[in-house]
């Protein structure tokens, strides 16, 4: 099974701009790849829920299966005449900004020859592995390394070992293994592959034995569970869309059915397989509600059984333990999350009983229920800590975690019988440590899994800035504590503020590297983001967004008030949904910053947000609002989105990483955005002759490879 919450909420990772641009993080059992996967795990929160008409989820009796895709609905037609202009403009606009990157990037080679060789030597000082997950079976491990999977015994170690898979010999060379499931009698293997130009995967079964053969290709797969030694479930992915549920079955009668569809374009819709391995579960959520239905492992082809009907504002998913169901849902008041329990025979809300509720402005990170005890993953203020329940003493128990920590990966822990949780933490600036926490013993022991250097020279503030309604807004800053006269230090400022999800602040060496060099780096945990709650992203979604920018205007204030750096010195870093608070300062208070720094930045908000053939566009109407339909929505998404609000003014430097084949955010509005700032400073430049007057740098790369989600160590290596 997989590892905690973060499998239960992974499926809205699929349906939000912000994918993995910010987060490394992708607790899967047995996920590793040739090189580190980037991946965020998002929190769900916020907004409203419009009443329906139709049934939002169907369950579909066997009778009514048929695999033929909805027809398509041509959409209106356009001038011939106008599509070719558009289409030439787009390509002359791509060319020229592929022109000017050429030209503007060979200036830096002597620079980034250098930065590139620090960089591979701190990879090389800091990043370790302490060998790929293993999957045990009773005797028999497996485990995955350079885009193959092993068999070995227990006791032999890796000496005698036998390949049950290569990616290289199915001829899926440019792909990297992102999941395997083991079915229960071990005579199946489903393995999911991606590349990182794509954002759809393969499901490739195998038949295990002396000889693995494929069974069944499946393409275009997002989640996949084994209900059975040969009943597998499945949910199908188009156009960032996951809306189907099949069975396939491997017996003698061999046959793919659907089983689940959802309607509500909002919704997305996963498998997860608890704990135990007693039910699979169907998962559809939105941004802010949920419904799942139950498959029971021991009966696999009966119709899934629903817990309880989706109810407007309510979140929930499902572990299982001794014929109860446990609940983790925003069900009741304050809407943060809660544990909860309920028999499985009846499972409504009214049946459920609180078992933990979080304290006030407390962000859940992650959750694993085992036979005996359930343990969270929590975060307060910045700081780290966990909470372990006991189900037997109905005793709980809190563990604080080293100050220096800030984020935290859950690892795989297949046994839910083990006495032992597993997990790492990780900071900008400190290497992932491995930490256990014993039940028994109810202690936490630091894993010296392999020696690796200490970080000794990096001091660690925890701020509140004081925002425009007097909200304290907390700030991370990481300095070398050799520095003298941090005034005159360069500051580099990190910020995000959107679907509940918090800033990336796990190990990456260029951070690391800026420390060595004297930088300090800022970390903004505004309102739209997770980091103190669900009503933390709340209170800056919709209607609320310029709360978000407000909080990022007073950080920086802030900064510069304590003496940390001053405006000439200071960079601004955001990706993806952070670009729209990035881009909006740059508009409202460009004199705060001197270079902004963009990774495929959502910076055309409204224009967006008005094409609903956009694959995220209705799913997303739940972070931003509705323009189309809601006048005040306009309105309001107008007067903070970044290009709407580009004017002729003195702006920062500006340098944006955009990919070609980005899904999530289309080129063309980046390629308007850059147009549209270069001349508003030009123009400013023009009317203005103040003394020292500058016109600042506004560049674009366009990857022609890579994708919003993926990117390996080499590929990150050169950005």
């Amino acid at each position: 099974p997989c590892a905690g919450l973060r499998n239960l909420l992974r499926a809205l990772s699929s349906s939000v701009r912000g994918c993995s641009l910010h987060n490394h993080l992708q607790p899967m059992c047995l996920c590793s790849k040739i090189n580190p996967q980037k991946s965020h795990v998002p929190d769900c929160s916020g907004g409203t829920w419009a009443r329906r008409t139709l049934p939002p989820g169907s369950i579909l009796p066997w009778r009514c299966f048929s695999c033929k895709e909805g027809t398509k609905i041509p959409s209106k037609r356009k001038e011939e005449s106008s599509i070719i202009t558009s289409e030439l403009l787009y390509k002359n606009l791509l060319k020229s900004e592929q022109e000017n990157w050429n030209d503007v990037s060979a200036r830096y080679k002597a620079l980034t020859k250098g930065i590139k060789a620090k960089l591979e030597e701190l990879h090389n000082k800091y990043t370790f592995s302490p060998g790929s997950p293993r999957i045990r079976f009773g005797e028999n491990v497996y485990f995955e390394e350079n885009g193959c999977i092993f068999l070995s015994k227990a006791d032999d170690g890796e000496e005698n070992v036998d390949i049950l898979f290569s990616t290289e010999d199915l001829g899926f060379s440019d792909a990297f293994i992102q999941r395997i499931r083991i079915s229960p009698d071990q005579r199946y293997m489903a393995v999911s592959l991606k590349s990182e130009n794509s954002e759809e995967a393969t499901c490739v079964i195998m038949k295990l034995g002396c000889s693995p053969t494929v069974e069944k290709i499946i393409p275009n797969v997002f989640s996949f569970e084994w209900a059975t030694s040969d009943v597998l479930y499945y949910t199908t992915q188009k156009n960032l869309k996951s809306q189907n549920v099949f069975m396939t079955t491997f017996a003698n009668q061999k046959a793919t059915k659907l089983v689940y569809t959802e309607e509500d374009a909002r919704f997305f819709v996963d498998i997860y397989c608890t704990k135990d391995r007693r039910f699979l579960t169907i998962n559809s959520n939105s941004k802010t509600t949920s419904e799942v239905w139950l498959v029971d492992c021991r009966h696999p082809l009966k119709l899934p059984a629903l817990v309880q009907a989706r109810t407007k504002g309510v979140i929930y998913h499902i572990e299982h333990r001794n014929d109860e169901l446990y609940i983790l849902t925003t069900y009741g008041e304050p809407a943060e999350y809660k544990l909860m329990k309920a028999p499985v025979a009846t499972s409504g809300m009214e049946n459920w009983q609180l078992v933990y509720a979080l304290e006030k402005k407390t962000k859940l990170v992650d959750l694993e229920v085992f036979s005996d005890h359930c343990i969270m993953f929590l975060k307060n203020a910045g700081r780290l800590y966990l909470k372990v329940i006991s189900f037997l003493s109905h005793s709980i128990w809190s563990i604080k975690l080293p100050t220096w920590a800030c984020e935290f990966e859950l690892e795989s822990h297949p046994e839910h019988t083990t006495s032992t949780c597993y997990f790492q933490l990780t900071s900008p600036v400190h290497p992932p440590k491995r930490f256990a926490y014993s039940f028994k013993e109810n202690n936490l022991i630091e894993q010296a899994v392999q020696e690796v250097p200490i970080i000794t020279n990096c001091h660690t503030t925890r701020l509140l800035a004081k925002s425009k309604d007097e909200t304290l807004v907390p700030i991370t800053v990481f300095h070398n504590t050799n520095s003298k006269e941090l005034r005159r230090k360069p500051l580099l400022v990190h910020v995000y503020g959107a679907y509940g999800i918090d800033l990336n602040m796990s190990f990456k060496e260029e951070k690391l590297m800026l420390i060595e060099e004297g930088w300090i780096l800022a970390y903004c945990h505004v309102r739209g983001g997770g980091e103190l709650g669900l009503g933390w992203h709340r209170d800056g979604c919709q209607h609320n967004k310029l709360k978000g920018l407000h909080d990022l205007k007073a950080c920086i204030t802030l900064l510069h008030e304590l003496g940390f750096s001053q405006p000439k010195y200071t960079a601004l870093a955001a990706a993806s949904a952070g670009g729209v608070l990035a881009g909006a300062l740059c508009n409202t208070d460009p004199e705060l910053i001197r270079a902004v720094v963009l990774q495929a930045p959502f910076v055309d908000v409204l224009n967006t947000m008005m094409e609903t053939h956009l694959p995220l566009t209705i799913e997303e109407q739940e972070e931003w609002g509705n323009p189309l339909a809601d006048e005040k929505s306009m309105k309001y998404i107008k007067s903070y989105c970044p290009y709407q609000n580009i004017k002729p003014q003195c702006y920062p430097s500006v340098f944006i990483t955009a990919y070609e084949n980005d899904q999530r955010i289309p080129l063309t509005g980046v390629l308007q955005y850059v147009q549209k700032l270069r001349k508003a400073a030009l123009d400013h430049a023009s009317r203005t002759s103040e003394k020292g007057n500058w016109i600042p740098n506004v560049i674009l790369d366009v990857q022609a490879k890579g994708s919003h989600c993926e990117s390996s160590w080499e590929d990150s290596l050169n950005e």
